[in-house]
């Protein structure tokens, strides 16, 4: 079954729901569209002043289906690499929204699920959230802006061996380094990420935006560098070395 993106208001607040919980919120071409539809309806909702965004079913988002991508990888792969595109505009979108974004992460973040949660302004996470640096299991280079996200935050050294080791990092590491600024208990991230947005919320909304736009001029993650990252994603997805990752990554999940 599909992800499906629902969306609900809780006071000024916008929440974004990932639902797929058969693929632990598997990311799709329709919640691309979903999410960036909601964003421009958001941007001029005046009553909106804030989003979140979390998935269903205990988990944040597992990143792409790898079931789909083995099938385009062989049948479409022109549909593939336009997927990959319609994400990074997800991400643009995220990045440009004048308003702030919360990602509220429960259970398992991996993949494209991190790269989705690093575009948000702030992360609230359970504290036994795992987040799953996994490109590299699927014979896969990293997309989603993930890649000079993560150096922004780590620093070159770090970021490349928790990509290149596809590394699963927990909640309170990412709270650590920087990345992840609130931990919650389990089951209590949608509610403290809803109170950190009402807090965020009740400043200027004018100069709030004035901040998030500064931010992300400081740090930002090019279009030049997500064409990049995509460019590669679909050379490495042809690969026999990424079917070859695929079948037996699908073979152990069948196996367990």
């Amino acid at each position: 079954m599909t992800t499906e993106l629902l969306t609900h208001t809780l006071g000024q607040t916008l929440v974004m729901t990932l639902n797929g919980p058969a693929t632990r919120n598997a990311l799709s071409t329709q919640v691309y569209a979903a999410g960036v539809e909601s964003l421009n309806m958001a941007e001029s909702n005046p009553d909106v002043r804030a989003v979140v965004i979390t998935g269903a079913g205990g988990h944040f988002c597992s990143g792409g289906d790898v079931q789909r991508l083995r099938h385009n990888r062989q049948h479409d792969l022109a549909g593939q690499s336009d997927a990959v595109q319609a994400f990074h505009e997800w991400i643009l979108a995220l990045r440009a929204f004048p308003k702030p974004v919360v990602a509220a992460v429960e259970g398992h973040a991996a993949g494209g699920g991190v790269s989705l949660a690093l575009a948000c302004d702030l992360i609230v996470a359970a504290n036994d959230a795992r987040f799953s640096l996994s490109y590299m299991r699927v014979g896969l280079s990293p997309d989603g802006g993930i890649s000079q996200a993560l150096v922004q935050a780590l620093g070159r050294r770090r970021a490349f061996a928790a990509l290149a080791l596809a590394e699963t990092h927990d909640a309170s590491l990412w709270a650590q380094c920087g990345l992840v600024q609130q931990l919650s208990e389990p089951g209590q991230a949608l509610h403290d990420a809803v109170a950190l947005a009402d807090r965020l919320a009740a400043q200027p909304a004018g100069a709030l935006a004035s901040l998030k736009e500064l931010i992300h001029d400081a740090m930002p993650v090019s279009p030049d560098h997500l064409q990049a990252e995509r460019t590669q994603f679909m050379r490495n997805l042809v690969s026999p070395e990424a079917g070859q990752a695929m079948d037996a990554f699908l073979s152990r999940r069948q196996a367990s």
